[in-house]
């Protein structure tokens, strides 16, 4: 969702939301640290580019230290479509900065599904019917 001055971002896992200032704010002081890190975004030409830091060492990717700085890409490539590239920056973990990226694709006939924990949802119904099925056949 895009609003004047900010984009924000909503994830389907744990319906968490990143609020991206566009405005050229400084990033927040380092003392300050969050699981998903402090955004700050701007445009080159039709593309989003997000540095994301300060994010709390024990939640930072790949086991990065609280030094991890990630650039993300966000480029349009249709009405459906925006290529999505991440590159990941911390040199107390990783000798060189890496990328890497994917296509995002809005496909209507595949809606995201509720991020919830729940007997109903469908990978403990493959789990079970998996478990049912072993005991049948344990039971041969």
């Amino acid at each position: 969702t895009q609003a004047p001055g900010y984009v924000a971002i909503r994830y389907e896992m744990v319906h968490e939301t990143r609020i991206i200032p566009l405005d050229g704010r400084s990033h927040t002081p380092a003392a300050l640290k969050s699981n998903i890190g402090y955004a700050r975004g701007r445009w080159e030409g039709d593309t989003l580019v997000v540095e994301t830091t300060n994010f709390i060492e024990a939640a930072a990717y790949g086991g990065a230290s609280e030094r991890l700085k990630i650039i993300e890409r966000f480029r349009p490539v249709s009405r459906n479509v925006i290529e999505w590239s991440a590159t990941f920056d911390d040199p107390s973990t990783w000798v060189r900065p890496w990328t890497f990226g994917m296509r995002l694709t809005k496909d209507d006939s595949q809606p995201l599904f509720e991020y919830a924990c729940h007997e109903g949802n469908e990978g403990l119904r493959g789990i079970l019917s998996a478990a049912r099925t072993a005991e049948r056949e344990a039971g041969k």
